[in-house]
This record gives C-alpha cells, structure tokens and sequence, in this order.
C-alpha cells in the first residue's frame, strides 16, 4: 500500500506569521493553487481513500483531490495540528518577545516542550500512531494533515527520535510517501513538490 501525507496548502496566518495549531486559517489564493496542483499531481494515482484533519485548511486541500478521485473525504480528529495552547492566533514576532525561552526551546529541544493549555510532541505522537494502526493496507491512501503530522510520520516511520522534529522538509501544499507493508512504515519520498512550480512558499517565515 502506498500512502501519501500532504500538508495542507498555504493559509493567511502561515503568511502572518500567526501560530495557527488547532484554530481556524483559511487557504489564500496560492493555497487553494496548490490543492489544485495536488489534484492534478495524484489524481490519477490509484488513490481509494482521501482521509483528513477536519480543519478546514485541510478539508479544503483534499477536496480537489477527492473531486477528481470520485471519493468523499473522511475526517479524522487524530490528524489535528499539535494545540499550541496560548501560542494559538499570536504572532511569532510578538512571542519571540513575550515568550522567548519557550520559543527558543520549541526550536532547539522540541522533545521537551509542553505548550501550556496545549500539547506536546508524544501526545501528538500517540494519536498519530493510533491513527496509523486503524487505516488497513487494502487500498493506497492520501492523507491530508498538518505540518507536525507530517513531521512525526516520517520521524516515527524512519524511527528517529523527536529532537530532530525540524530536520524534515515539509512544505504547504507538497507530500510524503510512504510503503506499508504488514504494519512497517517505510519513507519513499520525504517531501515530493515538483508538482508547485512557482507555488512554492517560504515556509521559513511562518510561525511553526
């Protein structure tokens, strides 16, 4: 079976700035784009199931692609965004300010890190890997979810630890594929992006 993990498409506070975790951002025009993009890039896979988060950044990236597979999307609360807790809707320029040695922890030993009112990286983690277990293996599958999904999917399939969270690539609107066999993850591609061209966001200014 052959699963594809997508992160969702480019949203107005990805180009505020603004840490958006469990909240609500809508895709901008480059954002709904690359869900465009992304149909064309895997409709013609043979893709029987397009799962996502139920945000609507993710919902409105898979449905392109849904439309063009002839599938309805099913949502999955586990595929959520990590809860950034009190970081959600601010700024990452005010917190580098008002919250610096969070931030500063969050970037160097992210393993460590509990955001207040919010989650950490394990709980993240264990929803992502109850989830994993529940898909099946009869029918390749894309998956539409967030950028720490992503990151922890293909940490956890290539079984390396969470400190190395930001090592990855992993980019709005691209995806990662994935064999599974028998239950074992393997990584074939971290990060397929061709598809963007000019699509292409500089995910370094975002708030992540």
């Amino acid at each position: 079976m052959i699963v594809s993990i997508v992160r969702h498409g480019e949203t107005d506070w990805n180009r505020e700035g603004r840490y958006q975790g469990q909240r609500e951002s809508r895709l901008t025009e480059t954002g709904r784009q690359q869900a465009n993009a992304l149909a064309d890039a895997l409709g013609g896979a043979r893709i029987s199931r397009v799962i996502s988060s139920p945000l609507a950044r993710c919902v409105d990236t898979a449905a392109p692609l849904a439309a063009r597979l002839g599938v309805d999307i099913e949502v999955d609360r586990r595929l959520i965004e990590i809860s950034h807790g009190t970081w959600e809707g601010r700024l990452r320029e005010d917190l580098e300010r008002e919250d610096p040695e969070v931030l500063r922890a969050w970037r160097e030993t992210p393993e460590r890190v509990r955001f207040e009112g919010g989650e950490s990286l394990d709980d993240v983690m264990q929803r992502w890997r109850a989830f994993a277990r529940t898909i099946g293996e009869n029918a390749d599958v894309a998956i539409v979810t967030h950028d720490v999904l992503v990151r922890l999917a293909l940490l956890d399939a290539a079984h390396r630890p969470l400190s190395q969270l930001w090592e990855p690539q992993v980019r709005n609107g691209a995806y990662a594929r994935f064999s599974v066999d028998g239950g074992i993850w393997q990584v074939l591609d971290a990060c397929v992006d061709d598809h963007l061209g000019d699509l292409l966001v500089d995910t370094a200014r975002q708030a992540l």
